[in-house]
């Protein structure tokens, strides 16, 4: 017979109280510091006795990136350059078509020096022709050289109060009366049958489907463009990753909510918000492409897209309001939050596509709204089995492939 403190474990052995509540026999606190603290002893001791002093290897080599380039006036060009390597570089001279050309370095400390991780830019005072290519090249004081071609150069608007007014109403046209338009349809879905509305359902899934594929593909597209030290590719992962468990979180936390008792967490109208964020995150992304195409200079690219997304958004609409097509009508207010939900990140992702263009930010936000359309189709999945129906029934599995294709068809708006 074992003490009352004691309990057994899985060997058959017996477990005492003061195992458990004095592991190694120290408290609890210094029981959880202890693998930290031996860790850092071990580092210590490696780093004192440098084991691998006698071990020769090459010198690494310069790792840098040009980002991208702005041209704020015809007579000047800005390369955004990083510094990804463990080492400093020295920026010695800067060829514009192949021609040696004088050029400051701002942000780098005030020398053409950039430490490891560095970012700075190369302001070079060169007259350049709108739409003739542009070829740069970066020699470092290795001789190592950098080469960066800024296709079609065009002027950069820069920042004002009235340019960043323009893109507010750029992304009021894109995103958000799109998705409100596409909202009209709600009517229409609430008389469906169970059946159709399910296959409605299913099509917003298809929807959703064709937004994280795409969204994924130019993810890992733009990551090769991220600088080194970044790590781009596992950033992409992250974010996509990252993104799903914070909305299973949250459908988690309001599952816990329904099975309290609370029916607005057991609502359809919870499932439309959620609908409606991963439809943000992703016209945040759209936002992006938007407003760095007009910091680019590139302003006939972002017409084109706005006249695309329009088109793309408006299919967008009936996938919000789907889920709550069975339930009592939402008020007015709940509508227009939803529409601002998934309409109006273009707006923010406009502003920071202009003022802020990045590589790393526009692939990873990217990378977030596919992460969360994943999950939301999962819940979506869920919704129609808990209404009785059947997701992979022929009626369904066709609904999201139109919803993919319709998709896919009004994409091409973008691309052309």
């Amino acid at each position: 017979m074992t003490d009352s403190n004691d309990s057994p474990t899985t060997d058959g052995g017996v477990q005492t109280a003061n195992e458990t509540d004095r592991p190694f026999g120290l408290p609890r606190w210094a029981a959880a510091l202890l693998p930290i603290v031996l860790l850092a002893l071990v580092l210590g001791v490696f780093a004192f006795t440098s084991p691998l002093a006698g071990v020769q290897s090459g010198q690494p080599l310069p790792d840098v990136t040009v980002t991208h380039a702005t041209l704020p006036n015809d007579e000047t060009v800005v390369l955004h350059v990083t510094n990804n390597g463990p080492q400093p570089v020295t920026v010695a001279q800067v060829l514009m078509d192949e021609a040696y050309w004088d050029f400051q370095v701002k942000g780098a400390g005030g020398d053409q020096t950039l430490a490891p991780m560095e970012s700075a830019k190369i302001v070079v005072p060169y007259h350049w022709n709108p739409g003739w290519d542009l070829n740069t090249a970066l020699v470092l004081s290795d001789g190592t050289t950098i080469h960066h071609t800024i296709v079609a150069p065009s002027q950069s608007p820069g920042f004002s109060l009235g340019f960043l007014w323009t893109l507010a109403l750029i992304g009021l046209f894109v995103g958000i009366i799109p998705v409100l338009l596409g909202m009209l349809w709600y009517p229409y879905i609430k008389s469906m049958s169970d059946h159709s509305l399910h296959a409605i359902l299913l099509f917003a899934a298809g929807v959703l489907g064709f937004l994280a594929v795409d969204a994924g593909i130019e993810a890992f597209e733009i990551a090769h463009k991220i600088p080194g030290a970044y790590e781009g590719t596992a950033l992409v992962v992250f974010g996509i990753v990252g993104a799903l468990f914070l909305v299973q979180s949250v459908s988690a936390w309001r599952e816990g909510r329904a099975a309290a008792g609370d029916e607005r967490a057991s609502s359809g109208l919870w499932i439309a918000y959620l609908v409606a964020l991963s439809i943000g995150l992703h016209n945040l992304a759209e936002g992006l492409a938007i407003g760095s195409s007009f910091a680019l200079g590139r302003v006939s690219l972002g017409t084109f897209l706005i006249v695309g997304f329009m088109l793309h958004n408006v299919t967008e609409g009936p996938a919000v309001v789907a889920p709550v097509a069975r339930e009592e009508r939402p008020s007015a207010s709940h509508f227009g939050a939803l529409g601002l939900l998934a309409g109006a990140p273009v707006i923010l992702g406009g502003w920071i596509g202009s003022l802020a263009y990045s590589p790393t930010v526009g692939a990873f936000f990217l990378a977030l709204g596919v992460g969360a359309i994943l999950q939301v189709n999962w819940e979506i999945a869920q919704m129609v089995k808990r209404a009785g129906g059947r997701v992979a029934s022929a009626t369904n599995l066709l609904a999201a492939l139109a919803g993919f294709g319709i998709m896919y068809v009004t994409d091409l708006f973008v691309a052309l």
